[in-house]
């Protein structure tokens, strides 16, 4: 599938939960029928800080035309608008590039906010690269369906993003620096959407140590009918678990109603983003692995649910175990440094065959210490990282409950010490 055939399909099936038969307003699936003139009362049109207001024949004025304003500069603890519309109208690309002064310290102390309709409470408040698609406030050569990142050193979203009444968006600088900030958001204005159009969310969250045996949040709880887009992760591993996987806690996706247990269930984290039995360095269209240093125990991964949607009509909430795994003799390892892990199940060899047998008596699992404990088996339990995570969402709101962005300390401490010194 090429990007003009993952565009039609995003915006005729993301911006849209549901088809009805009759539509009234907008069809955005419109604008990607190359050979069709514009939909009646659709133009298109960039904001840039050459057109700070999108204004029709007010483009490149600055400099006598020469390019003047290529950027625009954010002072320490400032914030700048950078789109600000009435109307109707849908955010069709995202683009900015990193100066140099976006050191990878800086890159989480920058948010990206978006406010839809007038609202006072932001549908979208997160970190500013974790927001382009890859974790930790790092940067990779990628492209996916919804974000690329050309060599590295630019940022790219392909979400549609429509609006009813009036659209803003503001970059925070909560570094000591004054950032230097490139971007283009591209769009088309329209005279009226269709009903069934939905807002475009986006939730952050960071849990430095997550609590053993409790599934990460990656989306809370939401309440409405919208449609789970898909999350970009970062896990940073405790060091107490060096050597072992840290990949094993299964996603779960909590559709309407579902309480103790969900609807939808993955078999593994690596299982979730395509690939099985660990997992490198990758880029496909909805699923990749960016980064996977072993050694250092950090991992950034994506999933997005474009061509496998995820539609939801009265709550959704996304989760995902803490679930490691490893053999014996690195887990007695492991319980003399006092790391904190519970097991959770291991295979053993039956009869000298290849089948194995899983022990789900949580009440009385396997214990390690055990002299017919075998070695060199698989095991799992749970563990405790250092999680965060993207989640991307369509909503028939344009605000939502979920609590407010962590602060700037939860956003970045420890990130220095053990990312940026071994991965930019």
């Amino acid at each position: 599938m090429n990007r003009l055939t993952s565009l039609v399909l995003i915006s005729s099936l993301v911006v849209y939960a549901a088809c009805s038969t009759k539509q009234e307003g907008f069809n955005p699936a419109q604008i990607n029928q190359l050979y069709k003139a514009a939909p009646e009362g659709v133009k298109s049109r960039w904001a840039s800080a050459e057109n700070v207001n999108a204004e029709k024949g007010k483009g490149g004025m600055t400099n006598k035309g020469a390019k003047g304003d290529a950027y625009t500069l954010i002072a320490p603890g400032t914030s700048k608008v950078i789109f600000n519309q009435e109307g109707a109208g849908m955010i069709t690309k995202i683009w900015s590039a990193n100066s140099l002064v976006w050191t990878p310290e800086n890159r989480r102390k920058v948010k990206i906010e978006m406010y839809w309709d007038d609202e006072e409470k932001p549908a979208v408040s997160v970190p500013f690269t974790d927001f382009f698609g890859i974790g930790l406030g790092l940067m990779r050569p990628f492209e996916c369906e919804l974000f690329s990142a050309p060599e590295g050193r630019s940022h790219n979203c392909f979400i549609p993003m429509p609006y009813r009444t009036a659209a803003r968006i503001e970059v925070v600088n909560e570094s000591e620096d004054i950032i230097m900030f490139y971007y283009k958001i591209n769009f088309v204005k329209v005279k009226k959407h269709a009903d069934d159009v939905l807002y475009f969310h986006s939730y952050w969250h960071r849990d430095i140590k997550t609590t053993r045996g409790v599934d990460f949040e990656i989306l809370p709880k939401v309440e409405g009918r919208g449609r789970y887009l898909g999350t970009n992760i970062g896990v940073v591993g405790d060091s107490t678990y060096q050597g072992t996987w840290f990949g094993e806690g299964e996603v779960k996706i909590y559709l309407d109603g579902d309480t103790e247990f969900p609807t939808l269930v993955g078999t593994g984290t690596e299982d979730y983003i395509g690939t099985g039995w660990g997992q490198g360095e990758y880029a496909h269209q909805i699923q990749g692995s960016l980064v996977s240093d072993k050694e250092h125990d950090i991992y950034t991964f994506y999933r997005y649910h474009t061509i496998d949607p995820v539609y939801f009509h009265s709550d959704c909430k996304v989760t995902i175990q803490q679930i490691g795994n490893s053999v014996r003799d690195n887990l007695r390892r492991m319980r003399e440094n006092r790391a904190e892990f519970e097991v959770v199940w291991s295979y053993v060899e039956k009869d000298g065959l290849n089948a194995s047998k899983r022990y789900l008596d949580m009440d009385n699992p396997p214990k390690i210490e055990d002299d017919n404990f075998p070695n060199g088996v698989s095991t799992n339990f749970f563990r405790s990282d250092d999680v965060s995570a993207t989640a991307y969402f369509y909503l028939d709101k344009p605000s939502n409950k979920l609590h407010e962005i962590q602060s700037l300390e939860e956003r970045t401490q420890n990130m220095k010490e053990k990312v940026y010194q071994f991965q930019k």
